[in-house]
């Protein structure tokens, strides 16, 4: 018996058109359960959890320095003159107080003779007038003791010899003064001729030498002579950022290395510290002591210096993965109660897969360990592990 296609189930269902009411219905059931899922918070979704964990921050940082010498002079000559000699060079070891060089001032000389000269006469005047003093004194006495016979001296003669005594004594008075004036004149010319003989202030080395023999030096042209500083006693410099000055603990030892001896490691104690930040770079001037035992560091050299950075509480750290960085923000998403909550922070440093926030959370707290955007606040969270960080 022939079976047409009407007689076949199938063939009839594909063959039935659909009707354009039954096709907008289907349509609008499934945009509805888009909407609905993407819409509602109660949509709950698996995410691994993680927990907000405290620990103090105890590392290093990297910072660049500068060695100083502890001590570093120019030395300028004092009295205009010629150079003589030279004694020391670049390079040269100098104790204090030894000669380095000698001047040559022969108007000094001069002046010294005739500074002299002066002092003589003032001095001589002086004597003159004491024995004028003395011949005045001795007048009156006799004059006095002849006054005691009645009518023997007249009453203005003896006041006459009295006026006489004073300004004998004012004469010898000025020329006293004038003779230690002299004397003075003659110690300050002297001085300053001690000042042709030039020599170290302290324990150093010479690191520059500017002159040579026959240079005319001296006021007003002034120019330096010799550069003196001391290496065996150095300064480490390191400007320490503003936001890492929690690290610093005058007498603590921190070690340094310098490119010169990279395998080498340093250290010096802090020993001084800048009561202000540079207002250009924000920094904080922190000073090291260090002794140079063997003299392999030298002034102007750039260590890279070990710096401790502390904090005085506990900082949080969670896993790299849950902080979330987007144009307009950085955050983690936080569980509270079952349901993601966006919480802002702002990043510190890493150390190995964590890293430090700093926000609106607190130690114990369950995070999102893979966190993203694309979970949005509010939604329904189903923990499927949970895990705490290793510091």
């Amino acid at each position: 018996m022939m079976r047409t296609d009407s007689d076949n189930p199938a063939r009839r269902s594909k063959s039935r058109p659909r009707c354009p009411g039954e096709q907008t219905s289907a349509g609008g059931i499934l945009l509805s359960l888009v909407l609905f899922l993407s819409a509602s918070p109660a949509w709950a979704q698996n995410a691994g959890l993680v927990a907000v964990v405290a620990k103090p921050m105890s590392r290093t940082i990297d910072l660049p320095a500068e060695i100083q010498a502890y001590l570093i002079v120019s030395l300028h000559a004092k009295v205009q003159g010629y150079v003589d000699r030279v004694l020391v060079d670049r390079g040269s070891n100098v104790r204090e107080g030894e000669p380095l060089i000698s001047l040559t001032a022969p108007e000094m000389d001069a002046q010294i003779a005739e500074a002299e000269s002066r002092a003589q006469a003032a001095e001589a005047e002086s004597v003159q007038a004491e024995a004028g003093l003395a011949a005045a004194q001795a007048t009156l006495g006799r004059m006095q003791d002849a006054a005691k016979t009645p009518g023997a001296v007249a009453a203005n003669d003896l006041v006459q010899l009295a006026n006489q005594v004073d300004a004998a004594k004012a004469l010898v008075n000025a020329r006293q003064k004038a003779s230690a004036a002299a004397n003075s004149a003659v110690n300050a010319l002297k001085a300053m001729a001690a000042y042709l003989k030039i020599t170290a202030p302290f324990d150093g080395i010479v690191t520059e030498r500017l002159v040579h023999p026959g240079a005319l030096v001296g006021p007003p042209a002034d120019p330096p002579l010799l550069v003196i500083q001391q290496v065996s006693h150095l300064r480490v410099v390191v400007p320490v950022p503003e936001e890492d000055v929690g690290g610093i603990v005058r007498g603590a030892s921190v070690a340094f290395s310098v490119p010169a001896f990279p395998t080498r490691t340093y250290s010096g104690k802090i020993a001084r510290v800048s009561p202000a930040l540079d207002q250009k770079t924000r920094t904080m001037a922190v000073e090291l002591d260090v002794v140079n035992q063997d003299g392999t560091l030298a002034p102007g050299m750039y260590p890279s210096v070990k710096w401790p950075v502390r904090s005085g509480s506990a900082d949080l750290w969670v896993p790299k993965t849950s902080v979330v960085t987007t144009t307009e923000r950085t955050f983690v998403i936080r569980i509270h109660d079952g349901r993601a909550e966006w919480v802002d922070v702002r990043k510190g440093p890493a150390e190995r897969d964590l890293v430090e926030v700093i926000g609106n959370l607190k130690a114990g707290d369950m995070v999102m360990t893979r966190a993203n955007d694309e979970i949005r606040e509010g939604s329904v969270i189903r923990p499927h592990s949970s895990a705490t960080p290793r510091p």
